[in-house]
């Protein structure tokens, strides 16, 4: 009886496993049916972590990793809900100078494992790392150029002998030296100016990867005239009287200085302080003057360069105002008809110069109304001035508007003969 039931438990363990089997097969086809598995790229931010201060990475890093995973919708939308969910960093602390493969490393937050990792992109990265180094170099200062003509340059002051030269150690070495100059062209004062510092290699080319400290010299050029020379300005002199009516509007001098010199320090410093021109004659002028003048100097003193300077004087009229008084002229009027102007007179007030203004002939100033394309009837119109001089402009026209009747011309009544 025992034996007996053992083997119906056999021929039904067969059985009852298929049953087993197919039952899973079925939940895990509706598991997959309501949440099937797709795959899903993420882009990670890539932390650098283990960098060292003496240290520079040349290559380029990446600043994302891409991460193809592939897992149930469900948590792949967990996944990406969740910040903290993936991360990403590539680690120095272990490198130094040299050339380096380093991973790109990642990790999965436990609560999301498992999931399969199809891709990730980049794995690792070739990069090449430089020392960082610094240097004391001395500054080698460079004065250039010369002074203006009887000034002289002492030796300048610079603030620093010394700069220190910072960054890789390819660059720095290739610094020979850190120039500061000063260009002192046509100077004729003292300079205070910073000057900024250029590293320079032995070719003389400048090396820009570099960081100086302090970037910039302070440096104090002083420049004083040589004994016998003198800077002075030069002052016109002029005699007469413009034209009547006329007045001078300005006077200038070219160059306004000159440098004198003496073999005798004594009669340079003696001197006013500047250097008369020959007297320039204004008597009678109406119009601009432009001339060259010679330099009234004392004996034993001489110009530095040309003896002779260019003088402009301008001269202008006098302006005021003056009132002529005009008949209106009629221009534009049909054959067939008349007009009648009132009033038949206008007050035309000018402004100009005097000397012109003094000189006005009756044509040359004209009031004029146009009364072409005008209907029969009473109209009121703004005469026109015309003024044929240059220079001088209508102020007022006093009244602004006269009253002018159109009419067809009027035929005489014949007389009846008896």
């Amino acid at each position: 009886m025992t034996a007996g039931r053992s083997r119906g438990l056999l021929r039904n363990l067969g059985t009852l496993l298929l049953a087993f089997v197919l039952a899973v097969v079925v939940w895990v086809s509706a598991v997959t049916s309501a949440d099937p598995n797709q795959e899903q790229t993420f882009v990670v931010p890539v932390e650098i972590i283990g960098e060292k201060e003496d240290l520079e990475i040349l290559t380029p890093l990446p600043d994302t990793l891409e991460v193809t995973l592939l897992a149930p919708r469900s948590i792949l939308e967990q996944i990406q809900e969740d910040a903290g969910a993936l991360s990403a960093w590539m680690d120095f602390s272990h490198t130094g100078a040299g050339r380096y493969v380093v991973a790109v490393q990642y990790h999965i937050a436990e609560q999301y494992r498992p999931v399969r990792v199809v891709k990730v992109n980049p794995q690792n990265v070739e990069v090449t790392l430089e020392a960082l180094v610094s240097r004391m170099l001395p500054i080698e200062t460079r004065v250039t150029g010369e002074p203006a003509l009887g000034y002289q340059a002492a030796p300048p002051e610079w603030s620093l002998q010394q700069v220190t030269v910072s960054g890789r150690v390819s660059q720095v070495e290739k610094v020979d030296k850190v120039v500061a100059e000063l260009n002192i062209e046509g100077a004729n004062e003292t300079i205070e100016r910073s000057v900024r510092l250029v590293p320079l290699d032995a070719n003389g080319n400048r090396v820009d990867e570099v960081t100086l400290e302090p970037d910039e010299v302070n440096v104090v050029q002083t420049i004083t005239l040589r004994g016998g020379y003198r800077n002075m300005v030069v002052k016109v002199v002029t005699t007469g009287q413009v034209a009547e009516g006329y007045r001078q509007t300005s006077i200038s001098v070219s160059p306004p200085n000159v440098m004198v010199f003496s073999a005798d320090p004594q009669i340079v410093n003696q001197l006013p302080g500047y250097v008369e021109t020959q007297p320039l004659d204004l008597s009678g002028a109406v119009d601009d003057i432009e001339t060259i003048l010679s330099l009234n100097l004392p004996e034993g003193v001489s110009v530095i360069g040309d003896p002779n300077v260019l003088v402009q004087v301008g001269i202008a009229a006098m302006e005021g105002n003056a009132k002529v008084i005009r008949v209106v002229e009629v221009i534009g009027l049909l054959p067939e008809m008349e007009a009648q102007v009132a009033p038949d007179a206008v007050d035309v007030i000018l402004f100009g110069p005097l000397p012109v203004l003094d000189s006005l002939a009756d044509t040359d100033v004209r009031v004029l109304v146009d009364l072409s394309e005008l209907e029969p009837g009473v109209h009121q119109l703004s005469p026109q001035v015309i003024v044929l001089p240059e220079g001088i402009r209508v102020e007022a026209i006093v009244p602004e508007s006269i009253e002018v009747n159109i009419q067809p011309v009027s035929t005489p009544t014949p007389t009846a003969t008896p």
